[in-house]
């Protein structure tokens, strides 16, 4: 009878341990926290500043190597700096306000 007991009682131990590992995982268990709407636009904002900054830096590497010519090169560059600097306005608008202030 101990015998049956002390069984009973091992295998009701695996089961409250295992049983964390045997359910089915919910569809929403595996998904990460939606972030907020701002959040979404400051990762966009951030790529696209990300994106216009390392296109200036292949613009300036491939005039620096000839593959650009110095027309060209001027034709490019500032609206790729305008798409830079309204990211990164856009990405701390409180930064650009104080800058504004500072300039008067």
């Amino acid at each position: 009878m101990w015998l049956a007991l002390g069984a009973l009682l091992a295998v009701a131990c695996v089961l409250l341990v295992a049983a964390p590992f045997l359910r089915d995982p919910g569809a929403a268990d595996d998904r990460l926290d939606q972030s907020a709407e701002g959040e979404r636009e400051r990762i966009v904002l951030a790529e696209e500043r990300d994106r216009a900054l390392a296109a200036l830096k292949e613009l300036e590497f491939d005039h620096r190597t000839g593959k650009v010519s110095d027309d060209d090169y001027r034709a490019q560059v500032g609206p790729l700096r305008r798409r830079a600097a309204e990211a990164l306005r856009a990405l701390d608008p409180q930064r650009t306000k104080e800058h504004a202030h500072a300039g008067r």
